[in-house]
């Protein structure tokens, strides 16, 4: 049976603009004008707005400092790194692009047999706690991550297909027993980490688990590789709810990545976890995904695996 499907973004996420970048408001477009070609997934989806993230929620997960660093950049042009651009509107947009991912979390959390996605802009994944770096300002997946502990949820499951490795969303956790962070990513690749030893430290030895991949790593060995560790992460560590970090970058033709996943892959692998999972207990968040051909198709497929649709 499909289930629930809540669909937030906000206007604002247009006006971050990058320039001249691989990050930009093209991305959106094109994955809206794929959801509109679907009629029968558009019937699914209900279209939410969400509140910008408060001083709290960005608090769990970043530091003080850096924080006010980011708010000393709103309403200028700059940037935090050699990647990540700014410009008048981008700290608004990151607070909001928190701010749905946690509104995903709040969706299914508040029925049964629900699913979200949060269609943002800038992405998170390597924000760490003190910098923002590689497009990404706030940490909108270890947000929502801690938003959820904050409504009962005690384990977390963090599951990153995006082609580079979430060093940001790694650092967050490294030493935190209840939140599991697993990645698949291209090696050698940015931002460099990511390797197969960095399983966590301390009281979160061992729920860090990264599946560094080498280029063309085939997208047939790419998901049996992935539905044996996920068997495993849900087997052992049993998490309350999972949140995605749904980078389309590693589509066969994104031109930052290099491995060889098909819009169809991005179905098979999504349906993965909801099928492991209790039911209406996902929610997913944008990461990367850049060939705007092909990153429509990627989403649509995507959020027909956390609807419980058909693959086509």
């Amino acid at each position: 049976m499909p289930r629930k499907l809540a669909l937030i973004t906000h206007p604002v996420f247009s006006k971050h603009d990058t320039g001249s970048h691989p990050e930009v408001a093209a991305r959106l477009v094109a994955m809206e004008a794929a959801l509109k070609e679907d009629a029968e997934l558009s019937r699914h989806i209900s279209a939410l707005e969400p509140q910008p993230a408060s001083d709290e929620a960005i608090l769990r997960c970043h530091s003080k400092a850096y924080l006010e660093t980011l708010e000393s950049a709103r309403g200028g042009r700059g940037r935090l790194d050699p990647d990540t651009v700014f410009s008048p509107h981008s700290i608004e947009a990151a607070r909001h692009a928190a701010g749905a991912a946690a509104a995903a979390v709040d969706f299914v959390l508040a029925g049964q047999d629900r699913a979200a996605f949060a269609m943002v802009r800038p992405p998170g994944h390597h924000a760490c706690p003190e910098r923002g770096m590689g497009f990404c300002f706030i940490n909108n997946a270890a947000v929502a991550a801690r938003h959820a502990q904050s409504r009962g949820p005690e384990k977390i499951l963090i599951i990153d297909f995006d082609v580079h490795h979430g060093n940001g969303s790694q650092d967050i956790f490294y030493e935190d027993p209840s939140v599991f962070y697993y990645s698949l990513h291209l090696h050698p690749h940015y931002p460099g980490t990511g390797m197969e030893d960095e399983r966590g430290w301390g009281r979160g030895a061992g729920t860090t688990l990264n599946r560094p991949l080498p280029h063309g790593f085939p997208a047939e060995r790419y998901r049996s590789l992935y539905q044996r560790d996920l068997d495993g992460i849900i087997g052992s560590f049993k998490p309350d709810l999972a949140i995605i970090s749904a980078g389309f970058d590693s589509h066969r033709r994104d031109p930052l990545g290099g491995l060889a996943l098909e819009s169809d892959d991005f179905w098979e692998i999504t349906r993965a976890v909801c099928e492991r999972m209790p039911p209406g207990r996902v929610a997913g968040t944008l990461e990367g995904g850049y060939n705007l051909e092909v990153i429509g198709a990627a989403l649509c497929k995507h959020l027909r695996a956390l609807a419980g649709l058909p693959r086509e």
